[in-house]
């Protein structure tokens, strides 16, 4: 078995590349980066650097294509978002023999599509946020007021491809007022409708799955204790949790409907009214490594699953895992640390953590009984060149920071 995984410099694709090197795959690592950790494990067979997706997205295209021919791989599997999109786009140029971990295009574009996802949610009766769909300012300002404020700026899509051929990357923003709104949404408009939401505080969950034609062949979920910004976004420590019997089958319904193949996360806030839908995120999830430390082997399955055409048994869904699994990405850890530790409040209406807790949690950022994505004994290579490469970024890290923290005059 051959595969070709991408984005090697995320912990999420250095689990990956673990789990087939240890079954003993023949795996090729792929990343912009030439000093990408996941380039340093063990299980590396090959390595293959690519153009930027961001800069450069159709040669980092031509780069996995010629990679799929020379290795002559079985299986491509896009970890990022940016080649999620980009080799969906190309799926008609790879060889039979080299088959894309991806869901069928059709699944996969309402998925992206934010505003698709809360429409078919709602037919499904699985409850959402109240949103409004808008194109400019003007539009954004008159629907806000039944939303109420703070209001959630969500870009209908979290990446798209510029005219003059670039990726675009679109992040949640909030406003606090009307001018702050119509200020946010000029950068928008021309480039990707908002989704304006109401705005939900609870804790974040994630229900992670493998499916088969819309039917669940594994199933974990897993509660952020931290993210990254603060406002919400990916997790920087999280724990494993039980199995929650409504969220699993508000995931399942709406996968099913789209009849997905492949893994999937659907995240939910857990607010005083109840679950809400947040979003789909179609690809593998950022926190996979807490899911294999779990005690499930994901990666595993997904390739054998695609190697079969998306056919698979009728065994029942494996939902056993270990509870209580946590699992920290360090570089994200820091920029959190760095975040609370601000003297700039960006959002005065969220809860904000106390700067004593930063410093808590930076004593211990070496304790191994909060776990690791990337540093691993039996693979020890990656997780010291992810702390060789946040150390040399420090320096920029930090002018940047003091930029924004500049008083404005």
């Amino acid at each position: 078995m051959r595969v070709l995984v991408t984005d090697a410099g995320r912990g999420s694709a250095i689990s990956i590349i673990r789990s087939l090197g240890r079954r003993g795959a023949h795996v090729v690592a792929a990343d912009s980066n030439r000093r990408s950790p996941g380039f340093f494990s063990r299980y590396v067979a090959a390595r293959v650097v690519h153009p930027s997706t961001r800069n450069d997205p159709t040669r980092a295209v031509e780069g996995i294509l010629d990679a799929t021919r020379r290795h002559e791989i079985d299986v491509v599997v896009p970890v990022g978002e940016d080649f999620v999109m980009l080799l969906s786009q190309a799926r008609g140029r790879f060889t039979d023999r080299a088959k894309l971990a991806l869901p069928e295009p059709e699944a996969l574009a309402a998925a992206r599509d934010k505003q698709a996802t809360v429409d078919l949610a709602r037919r499904l009766g699985i409850p959402v946020p109240r949103t409004a769909l808008v194109a400019a300012a003007a539009e954004a300002v008159r629907q806000a007021p039944s939303l109420g404020w703070p209001i959630v700026l969500k870009p209908q899509v979290s990446r798209a491809l510029r005219r003059d051929g670039r990726v675009d990357a679109f992040g949640v923003t909030y406003a606090l007022d009307s001018t702050a709104l119509s200020r946010q949404m000029e950068w928008y408009e021309g480039r990707c409708p908002v989704l304006l939401q109401e705005y939900n505080r609870g804790e974040g969950h994630g229900i992670g799955l493998l499916m088969a034609h819309g039917r669940p062949l594994l199933a974990f979920q897993h509660r952020r204790l931290r993210e990254v910004p603060i406002t919400g976004g990916p997790s920087s420590f999280r724990e494993s949790v039980s199995l929650d019997p409504t969220l699993y089958e508000y995931s399942t319904r709406l996968l099913g409907a789209l009849d997905w193949t492949g893994p999937a996360m659907v995240e939910f806030k857990l607010t005083d009214d109840g679950p809400k839908l947040m979003e789909v995120n179609g690809r593998i999830w950022g926190s996979l490594p807490l899911t294999v430390k779990s005690g499930l082997d994901l990666p595993s399955r997904m390739v054998d699953l695609f190697l079969a055409d998306g056919a698979a048994g009728a065994a029942p869904p494996t939902t056993t895992y270990t509870v209580g699994v946590r699992s920290r990405d360090l570089n994200l850890e820091l920029v959190w640390i760095a975040e609370v530790l601000s003297p700039k409040r960006k959002y005065p209406f969220l809860e904000t953590p106390r700067r004593r807790q930063a410093l808590r949690v930076a004593l211990r950022l070496l304790d191994p009984r909060d776990g690791f994505d990337v540093f691993d004994l039996s693979d020890l290579r990656p997780g010291l060149v992810e702390i060789a490469n946040i150390a040399a970024s420090i320096p920029q890290r930090t002018a940047e920071r003091a930029r924004r923290d500049e008083p404005q005059t």
